[in-house]
C-alpha cells in the first residue's frame, strides 16, 4: 500500500513538475516569438491568453507524439467544450441544410413583421473553429439585432481541403435563401457574415450568389477581419504585425496551405513570395499592391519587397490560389461591381488588415457602398472574447 502510495505521488509531482515546466516554456516561447505593440489596450492580458493557446497547441503536440491523439484534435477538443444552456430569449435548433450542420437562433418574441436572416461562417483558419467556439456571439447577434441567424459547421482542413468549406457555406446558404419563409425571414433582408477565414468564405459565397437571378438578393456582406488574398504575405500589415497575437504571419500562410492542400509543404516559398510567377503578380498588382494601401498605414516600419518569381513544380501546388473562390480579392470587375452593400471590419495589429484594406478600396471602385469600421488597437480574433468576464477587450465590445 505504501509502495503503491509512493508511486502515485512521485507520479503526481512529476506531472506537476512536468505542466510547471511547459507553462514556463510557453511562456518563454510568448516572450521571444511575439510582440505586443504599446497600441493594444490592455497588452498583459492578450500576453496571458497567448500563453494559453500556446500551453493547448504544445500539451496537444505531446499527446500527438505519445500516440493519443492529434494536435489539432486536441485543440478543437479544448475549443468547444464549453456548453451553454439554453437562452431565455432564444430558440435554438441543430439542422442539416443540404447534409451541412447549422445551428439556427430565432428570437422567441413574437415579430410584427418578418426578420432579417444572418448567415454565419466561422473564423479559425479553415482549420479550427466551430459552431460552439462562436456560440455566445451568434447568440448575442440574433438577441441584440432581432435577427434569426444559422451558424453553419463547414468541413475543415486538412481533412477536407478546398473547396469544402466554400461549398458547405454556399450550399447551406442556398438553401436557406430558398426556404426563407419556414424562418419568418425578409427575402430582401438577408447578409452573409463571418470573422477572418469565414470573412474570407462570406466574401466567396457573396460573389458566387451575386449574379444568380434565380434567388433572393443578398442585402449585405458583413467581413470581420477577413483574410482575402495569399499572393503577397508581405503587404505592410504582414510586416509591421509578423509577431503580435493572435495570428502570426506563418500562421496566416500556414492556414492558407492546409486549406489548400492540406499540408504546409511550400510554407518558406508562400512567406518569400516565390510561389506565384511575376506574369500573374503584375496581373493582379492593380488589386494586390502596398500602392492600393493609404500612406499612413506604411509608416510603421514597412519596407517595400523585390517581387521573386517561382518556379514550374512549386506553382503547380498552389495555382489555385488564384481562384477568387478561394482568394476573392482577385475577383473580376464585373463580379465585383454586382456585390451588395458591405460592412468590413479591421484591426491595425493585425496581418491580415491590408486584405480588409485592399477589398474596401476594390468595392469602391466599383460603386459599392462600404461601411467601414478600423480599430485602432485591435488585434486580430478580438471579438472572440467580446462577453468574457475577463477575457474581454474594449475594441472586441
Amino acid at each position: 500500500m505504501a509502495v503503491g502510495l509512493t508511486v502515485l505521488v512521485l507520479f503526481l509531482a512529476g506531472f506537476v513538475a512536468g505542466f510547471i515546466l511547459l507553462v514556463m516554456g510557453a511562456i518563454n516561447f510568448d516572450f521571444s516569438n511575439s510582440e505586443i505593440p504599446p497600441g493594444v489596450n490592455q497588452p498583459a492580458k492578450l500576453r496571458v491568453i497567448h500563453i494559453i493557446l500556446i500551453s493547448r497547441a504544445v500539451v496537444g503536440k505531446i499527446l500527438e507524439n505519445m500516440g493519443i491523439c492529434t494536435q489539432v484534435s486536441f485543440v478543437r477538443y479544448m475549443q468547444g467544450r464549453k456548453t451553454l444552456g439554453p437562452d431565455p430569449k432564444l430558440v435554438i435548433k441543430d439542422l442539416r441544410f443540404e447534409k451541412v450542420p447549422v445551428r439556427i437562433y430565432q428570437p422567441k418574441a413574437p415579430s410584427a413583421s418578418q426578420r432579417r436572416g444572418v448567415m454565419f461562417f466561422h473564423g479559425g483558419g479553415w482549420v479550427f473553429g466551430s459552431i460552439e467556439t462562436h456560440e455566445k456571439l451568434c447568440r448575442s447577434i440574433a438577441r441584440e439585432s432581432d435577427s434569426v441567424v444559422v451558424s453553419v459547421g463547414y468541413r475543415l482542413a486538412p481533412e477536407h481541403k478546398y473547396p469544402a468549406a466554400y461549398e458547405d457555406c454556399l450550399n447551406a446558404t442556398q438553401h436557406f435563401l430558398q426556404n426563407l419563409e419556414l424562418y419568418g425571414v425578409d427575402p430582401a433582408r438577408v447578409i452573409v457574415c463571418g470573422d477572418s477565414a469565414g470573412g474570407n468564405l462570406a466574401a466567396a459565397v457573396s460573389q458566387t450568389l451575386a449574379g444568380r437571378s434565380d434567388l433572393p438578393k443578398l442585402r449585405a456582406q458583413v467581413l470581420i477581419y477577413p483574410g482575402l488574398q495569399a499572393l503577397d504575405f508581405n503587404l505592410p500589415s504582414y510586416q509591421q504585425n509578423q509577431g503580435v497575437p493572435l495570428l502570426f504571419r506563418e500562421q496566416a500562410a500556414f492556414y492558407m496551405l492546409q486549406y489548400l492542400n492540406g499540408n504546409a509543404a511550400n510554407l518558406e516559398e508562400v512567406l518569400e513570395g516565390s510561389h506565384i510567377s511575376i506574369d500573374i503578380k503584375l496581373n493582379y498588382q492593380k488589386w494586390v499592391s502596398p500602392d492600393n494601401i493609404p500612406k499612413k498605414f506604411k509608416l510603421r516600419g514597412y519596407k517595400p519587397r523585390v517581387l521573386l518569381d517561382c518556379t514550374t513544380e512549386v506553382f503547380e501546388k498552389v495555382k489555385r490560389f488564384c481562384e477568387p473562390n478561394l482568394c476573392p480579392l482577385l475577383a473580376e470587375d464585373s463580379v465585383v461591381h454586382q456585390l451588395p452593400e458591405s460592412f468590413i471590419l479591421t484591426c491595425e495589429y493585425d496581418v491580415l488588415r491590408d486584405d480588409g484594406l485592399l477589398y474596401k478600396k476594390r468595392l469602391e471602385n466599383n460603386g459599392v457602398r462600404v461601411t467601414w469600421c478600423h480599430l485602432e488597437d485591435g488585434f486580430h480574433g478580438v471579438i472572440n472574447s467580446f462577453n468574457s468576464d475577463w477575457f474581454s477587450f474594449p475594441s472586441g465590445k
